[in-house]
C-alpha cells in the first residue's frame, strides 16, 4: 500500500512540472502553478493518475478503452478536485470558461481528450519507470514522508482558506523574485 503513496507524490510532482511547462508555453501570468505551501505537488494529477492505475486490466490492455476510460477518469477527478477546492478552501486553481464545451469552467472537452492521451502514456511508458523507482524506496521513509505531506496539505488548505492562492506564493517575497 505504501507504493500508492509514493505514486501519489511522484505523479503530483510530474503534474506540477507539466503545469509549469504548460504555463511557460502559453506565457501564463501565473507561471508557478503551486497547489501546496511547500511541496511542488498538484493533487489533481496525483489522484488522476491513481484513478487510471486502478482501472481494470481488461481496460488498460485495450488502447481505445484505456484512452476513453482514462480520459473520463481523469476528467471526473478534475471535476471533483475543482469542487473540493472551491468548497473547502474557496479557491479555484483553473477555469476553462473561455474554452468551448466546458462544464462550469471546471472541465472541458479539449483537456479531457488530452487526459486520454496522458492515460496511454502513463500506462505504456511512464508507470513502468515510476514503479521501478518506487520499488527502491525504503519502506521506513513512507511514514515520515506521509506525515510531511499531510502537514503541508493541511497548512496549505488553511493558507488557501485565509488568503487564497496568493498565500502559496510566499517565495515571491524572496530576493530573486523582487522584480515581479
Amino acid at each position: 500500500m505504501g507504493e500508492f503513496f509514493w505514486y501519489y507524490l511522484v505523479y503530483g510532482f510530474l503534474g506540477f512540472l507539466l503545469e509549469v511547462a504548460f504555463a511557460r508555453l502559453i506565457h501564463s501570468s501565473k507561471p508557478d502553478r503551486k497547489c501546496h505551501l511547500l511541496l511542488p505537488v498538484c493533487p489533481v494529477y496525483s489522484v488522476g493518475a491513481l484513478a487510471i492505475l486502478v482501472l481494470p486490466s481488461s481496460v488498460k490492455e485495450v488502447p481505445l478503452l484505456l484512452y476513453l476510460a482514462g480520459g473520463f477518469s481523469a476528467t471526473a477527478v478534475e471535476w471533483l478536485t475543482a469542487i473540493f477546492y472551491e468548497k473547502a478552501a474557496g479557491v479555484s486553481f483553473w477555469n476553462y470558461r473561455e474554452l468551448p464545451l466546458n462544464l462550469n469552467g471546471r472541465v472541458c472537452l479539449w483537456f479531457s481528450l488530452f487526459w486520454g492521451l496522458l492515460a496511454l502514456l502513463l500506462i505504456d511508458r511512464i508507470h513502468p519507470l515510476v514503479a521501478a523507482l518506487v520499488s527502491v524506496v525504503p519502506p521506513a521513509l513512507t511514514l515520515p514522508a506521509a506525515a510531511l505531506y499531510l502537514t503541508d496539505a493541511l497548512f496549505s488548505l488553511a493558507v488557501l482558506r485565509r488568503s487564497g492562492t496568493q498565500g502559496l506564493r510566499w517565495y515571491f517575497r524572496l530576493k530573486p523574485y523582487e522584480a515581479r
